[in-house]
This record gives structure tokens, sequence and C-alpha cells, in this order.
């Protein structure tokens, strides 16, 4: 059965398939090698953030012809490689979208008519309920099939591994709880070296051996002997992009913390999104991510108008906050930083995506993305484009007549926005500068 084979190989032999896949993710081979080459090889241009981006490729009307009503979309990743982002919606249902050639005259997909898409999902995967997370595996390529898969959690069903090419279900990794019932993790991460997935329940994280799917795991507790630590339910997870061995985990009990990778030692328990702020007592921590140098945490929560800033090193008072409107919708906005680590880009309610600085933490600009609530928000991995989702949950009245939204070509949508770069001379400008203000974020009040 689908189910019972291993991502990388079959189930009945992990480890002969690990030594026999050279494409399978091993600690020496792709932290020293992958990673620096492609350093080395190609540097992201630096992006233009005063002159507004144009957009590239539209699409909404496959996601209108779901026999869900209401369908909206929830969520926008890239790809590791940059061939294609992954979109997640409402209908329980994930699309893959390929990107045309960047620069070709196929790059104009917006000169179709209003009521056309750019065009088509190259793949769709159906899930039996709603999507709480989804992630790429971190050395997904194109050009290697072997690692073209994705992950997935839903509501009362286990941990799927699909193929992003043929959309055919790869494995699947088994978590139950003390009835010997199925339990669905909240959020799931691959770990930087590919080899596990990190998953997300209540007060505990359960770890699953990628070659080894099916019921093994190992599995922590979030709370010490004491009682102490993080409670409620673990709703988001990131891995420091240094390989310093850290991961952060965000809670329903509005918190986040950092824990040891190897062990999960918990190193220390952030509280910030919480008093003073309206709808605080509905809130809680769907989303963290590390800086491009891993000194720094940014945690985003519902019904937060803020992200915050955290030194991981000092770990004690906030750095700064950056607004976006997120006060009375329950939809998830999540953020994005881009590959340079200057800029962080977030959604919001408004349909504006909001850019900030994040050497000073002061917004930049804006621009309008969509008519309603931006949920999704994701740069590429090298080129200057980005992707974003919106829509929101919207409730037909019944004296309205029938059950039919009319929603406009910006609404419920995903689009592709080019950049705009800068010169040589700019960026080069531009890092001189980043280098000499580096170390004024230390010293932010």
């Amino acid at each position: 059965m689908a189910d019972q084979q291993a991502s990388m190989g079959e189930e009945e032999e992990p480890q002969q398939q690990q030594q026999h896949q050279p494409n399978s993710p091993s600690p020496d081979a792709e932290i020293t090698d992958n990673p620096t080459q492609q350093q080395q090889e190609y540097s992201w241009p630096a992006i233009r953030f005063d002159v507004h981006p144009q957009r590239a490729f539209h699409f909404r009307r496959q996601f209108r012809t779901s026999p869900t009503p209401n369908n909206f979309l929830k969520g926008v990743k890239w790809s590791p490689d940059g061939s294609c982002f992954l979109t997640s919606s409402e209908d329980n249902t994930l699309r893959v979208f390929a990107l045309p050639d960047y620069g070709s005259e196929n790059a104009n997909g917006c000169s179709v008519a209003a009521d056309e898409d750019s065009y088509a999902a190259n793949l769709v995967v159906n899930e039996g309920e709603s999507v709480y997370d989804f992630c790429w595996y971190p050395y997904m390529s194109a050009a290697d099939p072997v690692t073209c898969v994705f992950a997935t959690t839903s509501r009362d069903h286990p941990i799927h591994l699909w193929d992003a090419s043929s959309g055919q279900l790869r494995c699947t990794y088994r978590a139950y709880d003390a009835v010997d019932e199925i339990t669905a993790a909240f959020s799931i991460a691959f770990n930087p070296t590919g080899t596990k997935i990190f998953a997300g329940y209540n007060k505990s994280v359960r770890v699953f051996d990628l070659h080894r799917p099916g019921r093994d795991f190992e599995q922590y507790s979030t709370l010490q002997g004491n009682k102490e630590g993080q409670t409620g339910i673990m709703s988001a997870m990131a891995f420091c992009p240094t390989h310093s061995g850290m991961l952060a985990i965000g809670s329903y009990s509005k918190t986040a913390a950092i824990y040891r990778e190897d062990n999960m030692e918990p190193l220390y328990v952030l509280h910030g999104h919480e008093g003073g702020i309206t709808h605080m007592n509905q809130s809680f921590c769907f989303q963290v991510q590390f800086s491009k140098d891993g000194n720094y945490l940014y945690t985003g929560g519902r019904k937060d108008p803020y992200i915050l800033c955290w030194d991981i090193r000092k770990a004690v008072d906030v750095v700064y906050k950056l607004y976006r409107s997120s006060e009375d919708t329950n939809q998830r906005i999540l953020f994005d930083i881009e590959p340079l680590g200057r800029h962080l880009c977030t959604g919001g309610q408004d349909g504006v995506v909001h850019i900030y600085d994040l050497q000073t933490g002061q917004w930049v600009t804006g621009f309008q993305a969509a008519l309603d609530t931006v949920n999704g928000f994701s740069f590429h991995p090298f080129l200057p484009l980005a992707t974003t989702s919106s829509g929101h949950r919207r409730f037909v009245g019944p004296d309205d007549g029938n059950e039919e939204l009319h929603l406009s070509g910006d609404e419920n949508c995903a689009s592709v926005w080019s950049f705009s770069v800068a010169s040589m001379v700019e960026n080069d400008a531009a890092m001189d500068a980043d280098d000499y203000n580096s170390h004024n974020l230390d010293q932010h009040p």
C-alpha cells in the first residue's frame, strides 16, 4: 500500500535505502556541501521595496469551483528549489503551481481575461479533513524526483508525505493516543538535515525518522516534572537556519519556547503575546521564524496585531513590535523574511502587505495585494518574486436567498509578484549600510 512506502525507499529496509540513496539527506553531505556551494555560486538580488511590485500571475477561478461552499485559501509556500509553490485551502486541498521560466514571454500571466487564471495547477492533492499544516522537504529539487515531496497534517489523520510530481502518497507517520487511536499533529517541520519530522501535539512533540514510516517515534513532553514549561497545543515550529541545533515552538498558551533539537531540552520560554492588547485573551502563537543569522526570533499570534522580535541571546525583553492588521479575524496571517534577511513582509485583514526593515523595526512601505485578508506571504528562494494567498471564512445569512458568494477577482485568490531589483552599485551600498548598522539592533529599545 502507498502508506507503507518509505519517502526515500521501502519501509522494510530503511537502513539499506539510506545507504543506497545518494540524494537522501545526511548531515555530512547536506550541511557542509550543498548550502555553501549554492551561496558561492549565486547571490540573491537586493529588492527595491520603494517600488511597488507588479503582479505576474493571478489565480482565483480554480479555488471557486470546489464543491465546498465558502472555500478560501489558508496559506502558500515556495518550494526550496523555487520551481513551484504550494497552496492550502479550506476544501482540504493542496495545489502545486509550477513557475514558468522566469523572464520568458510566459511570465506576463496577468494579460489573460479578468475571469481566468494565469494557468492551472500542475498537481491537486486532496486530504481527508481540514489541513492543519504543511511543509516542503528542505532539499527538494525538481531535478531529482526522489526529493520532490511535501508533508501534511490534517484533522483526525496521520502525517502524510506526498509526491509533488505524481500526487501519490509516499508514506504515513502515525501517532496514537492513550486509547490507541490516531491523533493528529497540529504543526510539522523537517529538521535542517531532512532526516526527521518534528510534529507538535498537546503538551508534547513527537519526532519521526523520515526513513521509518509507521508508528515508530520518539515522544517528548514540553512540561517538566514540576509542571513548568510550555503548555497547550504546539501550534507552530521552526528550526534555526544556521544549523545551531535550536528549535522554536509556539503554542496555544500564548508562549514561544526554544529547545535543543537533539534531546528537546527547553532552553527558555518567551512570554510576550499577552496583556494590554485587544483580543489577546483569545490569542495563541501560530508562527515562529528565526532571522537569517539565527540571533533573532519573530513570533505572531492569532488576533494579535503585532509580530514580536526577540533577541534569543538575551531572551528577556521584546526588541521591537511590527504592526499588521489582524485584530478582527480568526484567520492565520503568516509572514516571511527575504533571503537576504533585511526585510520582513506580512499580510493583514486589510489586504495590504506590510514591509519592515529588520535592522530598525521601522515600516518601509506596503502594497495592496488583495481586497480581503492576505493570510500567506512567501519569498522566492533566489528570484525577486513573492507569492501571496488571500481569503477568510465568510458567512451567508439564512435570509440571503442563496448560498453563493459573489466575490471580486482580488478576493480568495493567489498571486505571484515581481519586484524591481537594485543595481550592483546600489546593492553594494545597501550591503555596506547593513554592515554599518548591524550592531544597532542589539541596542534597539
